[in-house]
């Protein structure tokens, strides 16, 4: 079993990002190329890698950014 530390700390795809987050891979890459979701980059094939820690404060904060926009 994962402990907490251990999820947090595992290395995501483009594409399982864009399944946690339910939006299109090409999604993800544009957040990424933006700057708007940080993501490492460990082959010189250009592969990225997501840390679930910040998809999830990613998220965290467009919940939020959205929220506040609805209420006015």
């Amino acid at each position: 079993m994962l402990s907490q530390f251990d999820s947090d700390l595992r290395l995501l795809t483009i594409r399982e990002v864009a399944e946690i987050l339910r939006v299109h891979p090409q999604t993800v890459r544009r957040w990424a190329d933006a700057g708007e979701l940080k993501y490492y980059q460990f082959s010189s094939k250009g592969r990225r890698r997501f840390m679930l820690q910040d998809v999830m404060a990613f998220l965290n904060d467009h919940v939020r950014e959205n929220k506040e926009d609805s209420l006015g």
